[in-house]
Parts: C-alpha cells; structure tokens; sequence
C-alpha cells in the first residue's frame, strides 16, 4: 500500500497537572515548551514536536489519550482520505486540536487525524553510536560529575492500549495504511509506516480500555540508555523496568515509570523495516 502515512505526526493526550509533567520530562531530557494551556514534547536536536500535554483529565492520576496524529504526503493524501472514512466515521476536530486535515473515530473511542506534514518518523536507521576515544591508561567509566545529561535524539514510537488488539491492527491497516511487523497472538501487535520506519511507529497492547503506555524516545547510544536510567534516579523516579534488550524490535531498554502510573523509554538501535 503506497498510499500510507509517513509518520506518527503526534500524540495527544490530558493530564492532571502540567507542572509535575513538565518536571517529568524536563527530567527525561526532553525539549519541554509552552504552547498557550499546554506543554509541547520535542528533543534538542530536531525541530518537530511529537507529543502535547494539556491540562483537564482528573482521572485517579493517570493520563487520558486525546487523540494521534499521523501525516503524509500531500500526493496521497486525497487517497487516504477517502480510505479513512470509507472505513471509519467521520468526527469534528477534537477540541484540543486544530481544524487542518481530516478527523475520524477509532473503534477504541479516541480521535485519529491526518493531514499533510513534513517526514517526522524515522525512515533511516539511527546512525552507529561514535566510538569513544579514551586514552590508554584512562578509565572509560567517567565519574559522576563528568557525566553529561542525556538527551534523546527523537520519538520512536507510541504504545496503545486497546480492548481488541486484532480490531485495532485491521482499523490502523484499513484506514492510514500501517503495516504489522510482527505480533503475539492477539496481545500485542508492532504496526510501521511503509515508506520506511523503526520497527514499530505504534504498537497496540491488550487492556480493559484504551490509553497510552509509554512513549518511545531514541538515544545515540546503549550507554545513554543506562546513564538515563540513573538520570531520572537522581531526579527522584525510581521505578521503572530495564535496563534490558526486547526480542520483537530488538532495541535496548529502560522505562521510567511516570507520575500518573504509565512509562516513558528510553530507547536504542530498534529493527529498522525499510519502504519496500
């Protein structure tokens, strides 16, 4: 299907209070800016914003998913248009978004938007990490005040929580046109963008309801995986998951609990399914 999205443009979603989020991912090492009654989630070194927290969900402290946003090509987008709400309902913009594109309902009970934008999804492999020069006779541990913060290089992915994972893959397939890189019986599906993408741009996990599991943040190398771990210890969050490496998608691995109960990963050297 070459007439598929090229990015998860953005993820959207409500928390109780924007000043514990953005201690949070300030913390994470994310670029944190303030967008009128929201924060914008982006990374030091790319331009985009791949995820925007509003203030309003007071939700027993959990986030709430507003909506995702995908993008593609100006050249496809009246064909994915018409496959969208061929397949799906159409909605009004949500009331945290914009009018740009068009807007349709995911059986799950969230919005979905898509409309033409610039590539934000990784269609390349992240670059080897660059060997590190240490001289002979020197430790290549750096001791604690010579290590620098870690910041993430860009989003990977998002995890979603569905009640029906298999509904959930058929609708993203029929609609925005992803494709499944693999999958665990109806538990867990990996869905990429065809014109070349990580592993997983979303990945969809059985639970009662919908909702975000984690965002995934891509860093330069195995080292800062670790080094974020011990990054967010010193700033207080102590619970998390890793440091490990995945089977399905194979990247290294450490997740950080958040203040509202769901994750956010650090993340490096994810498969890579090129366009074709």
């Amino acid at each position: 299907m070459k007439q598929a999205v090229h990015s998860l443009d953005a993820v959207v979603f409500q928390v109780p209070d924007l000043e514990i989020a953005r201690t949070f991912y300030k913390s994470f090492g994310l670029k944190v800016e303030e967008h009128g009654q929201s924060l914008r989630l982006g990374t030091f070194s790319h331009a985009h914003h791949w995820a925007e927290v509003h203030a309003g969900h007071q939700g027993p402290g959990r986030k709430k998913l507003a909506f995702l946003r995908f993008a593609c090509f100006e050249a496809d987008y009246e064909a994915i248009r018409a496959r969208c709400l061929s397949n799906a309902t159409e909605a009004s913009a949500h009331p945290l978004g914009d009018k740009r594109g068009c807007w349709f309902h995911h059986p799950d009970g969230y919005l979905v938007q898509l409309i033409v934008g610039p590539v934000s999804s990784a269609t390349h492999p992240s670059p080897p990490p660059k060997p590190e020069i240490v001289p002979l006779g020197s430790g290549r541990s750096p001791a604690r005040s010579a290590v620098k913060p870690v910041h993430p290089t860009r989003m990977s992915h998002a995890l979603i929580f569905s009640p029906d994972v298999p509904r959930a893959q058929r609708f993203l397939q029929e609609t925005v046109g992803l494709k499944t890189s693999d999958t665990s019986g109806d538990l867990i599906c990996f869905m990429h963008a065809v014109h070349g993408s990580d592993h997983h741009v979303v990945g969809l996990v059985k639970s009662e309801g919908p909702g975000l599991h984690h965002l995934s943040w891509d860093t330069p190398s195995v080292h800062d995986v670790g080094l974020g771990m011990e990054q967010m210890f010193q700033a207080g969050y102590t619970k998390g998951w890793g440091v490990g490496r995945h089977v399905l998608g194979s990247n290294y691995f450490y997740y950080v609990q958040d203040p509202w109960g769901s994750f956010c990963e650090y993340s490096h050297d994810i498969d890579h399914v090129p366009a074709g």
